[in-house]
């Protein structure tokens, strides 16, 4: 019994621990030709669903399909009707891992021969250079599977004669949603379908279970897969949980539809077997696994668009925020994430130019509510949590400007969003002409700054721009001399004086910062600058 219950924990472990090397090992191996692919064939949702299902058994890992997905619909590249279609995809993609496991893993002991593969792929994860150490893990990983499955079936071939289900017969509809609920209960606990997927058909071929108990199982662990997604998508965004309640109630309506016609499929599974010579046993019930989920598809599918309204109506979009775009899902692909980013500092920079043309009115403390401060804020710390999440790969050398102009771009957003809220302008009686000409010419600065970075401005107006904030530049050199001039004359108190000049210069940091932002969200010059001209004016 020990002995027994060793093997099935350590074959399902050693199973486990095989596809996420496999997986991962294939997803970095792979680079971002798979995620291009994925973004290219989603026109339709015939098209988005071959291409979820494609990509899915070339990875391996519908999870892996589906975090990618919510990043493109998150960054817009795809639409949620699409989004639905990859998710059905996915679905049965994933059914290839019973398929692999029926045909080659329970007809042929492999795990021995698969060690010589476990050893090449661990001398090339330590010795190799560039993406050939993914490459080795998924090579390690996948004769793990296979070491996994021959364990898992000495342990099944033990339990087979200590596990007695006869009191579980699927003769009755109470026993065939005890079964469902098992198989279900084991993928929550497991964390993945094809684990499950894997033990079922061992057990089947070691006549631990008949094949209806197995077919009911399979049903279960379809619908316990999707308990992954939804412990992943807590705390996410709207997108993030809308795909994850896709994933939900696609699964779970194909597994109970799968239930209610059970004797059809499994009489079209036999006729398969007598007309088509299937396989009896495993390779018969990993064509169940594919034909209840294809059935489920057939009727979601042309529906596509039904479907997303109906997720949309029971997850309903929140409150616009500034960082809506942002979904950690991106950080998978650098150049979405990168892309979202630039469209959150747009919107960022948008909101705090705006704020500082009403400064321009000259109030004595920033027109931002504590609500909206606190708004502020928190978009610039989520902003700058979700930018330091961006990891760059030798593979990634062209986003380097990009990435380094957008560190710029979020330093002078910090900066600027500091010289908001700590306003530096005094009420001060009988404005002196200099001074109202720099809020003016402030004012002028932050409109043509909104409608650039939008745009909407003609072209050359990052020069102009740049003209603009020379412009102040010297006003205020001219000011200080005229003011100072003035209150040495008696024609103004010292008092007055500081706080005219003290005015003068935050107007001109406002516009430094303010000139620096559009220059690096500008595409045209979104290239590496010496540090030098990034330096604050004293």
């Amino acid at each position: 019994m020990t002995s027994t219950l060793f093997q099935l924990l350590g074959g399902i472990g050693l199973f486990l621990i095989g596809m996420s090397m496999l997986t991962d090992g294939l997803t970095t191996f792979a680079g971002n030709s798979l995620r291009q692919a994925l973004a290219r064939f989603t026109g339709t949702p015939f098209r988005a669903f071959t291409s979820g299902a494609l990509i899915t058994i070339l990875l391996q890992s519908s999870t892996a399909t589906t975090v990618t997905l919510i990043g493109f619909v998150s960054a817009g590249l795809i639409s949620f009707t699409q989004a639905i279609g990859v998710v059905m995809g996915a679905s049965l993609g994933t059914t290839g891992t019973g398929w692999i496991i029926a045909t080659l893993g329970l007809k042929v002991s492999l795990g021995l021969y698969m060690l010589p593969l476990i050893g090449i792929g661990a001398f090339i994860k330590l010795l190799g250079r560039g993406r050939w150490p993914a490459l080795g893990i998924a090579m390690a990983g996948f004769g793990m599977l296979f070491v996994g499955i021959d364990t898992l079936q000495s342990g099944m071939t033990g339990l087979s004669s200590m596990l007695n289900l006869e009191s579980l017969q699927p003769d009755s509809w109470w026993h065939r949603i005890l079964i469902m609920l098992i198989g279900t209960v084991m993928t929550v606990i497991l964390q993945s379908s094809a684990a499950m997927v894997a033990a079922t058909l061992t057990a089947l071929d070691v006549g631990a279970i008949s094949f209806e108990q197995a077919a009911i199982l399979v049903i279960g662990a379809a619908i316990g897969t999707t308990m992954t997604g939804v412990l992943a998508a807590i705390g996410g965004s709207i997108l993030a949980r809308r795909t994850a309640l896709t994933h939900v109630l696609f699964n779970l309506s194909s597994g109970l539809i799968a239930l209610l016609i059970l004797p059809l499929l499994l009489w079209l599974i036999d006729a398969m077997q007598t007309y088509m010579h299937l396989q009896a046993g495993a390779v018969a019930l990993a064509a169940f696994n594919t034909l209840f989920i294809a059935v489920g598809v057939a009727i979601f599918l042309p529906n596509a668009a039904r479907f997303a309204r109906l997720i949309e109506r029971i997850l309903p979009e929140r409150e616009n925020t500034l960082t809506s775009q942002l979904d950690d899902s991106q950080l998978q692909v650098p150049e979405l994430a990168l892309g979202s980013m630039h469209k959150t500092l747009v919107l960022l920079s948008n909101e705090l130019f705006t704020v500082g043309r009403q400064l321009c009115t000259m109030p004595t403390e920033s027109p931002l509510s504590p609500t909206e401060r606190q708004r502020l804020h928190k978009a610039l710390e989520d902003s700058q949590e979700f930018f330091a999440g961006i990891r760059l790969t030798d593979e990634h050398d062209a986003l380097v400007p990009t990435h380094l102009a957008q560190m710029h771009v979020l330093d002078h957003l910090l900066r600027l969003y500091g010289r908001t809220v700590n306003v530096r302008l005094t009420a001060i009686e009988n404005v002196p002409a200099i001074l109202q000409e720099a809020l003016n010419s402030t004012d002028h600065l932050l409109k043509l700054a909104i409608q650039g970075v939008s745009g909407q401005a003609e072209e050359g107006w990052l020069q102009v721009l740049a003209h603009q904030n020379e412009a102040l530049g010297l006003l205020r050199q001219q000011a200080r001399t005229q003011i100072m001039t003035e209150t040495a004359n008696g024609y103004r108190d010292s008092a007055q004086a500081l706080h005219i000049l003290d005015s003068m210069r935050w107007l001109e940091r406002i516009a430094y910062h303010v000139w620096r932002i559009c220059h690096y969200l500008s595409t045209e010059n979104q290239t590496i600058v010496e540090s030098s001209t990034d330096i604050e004016p004293a």
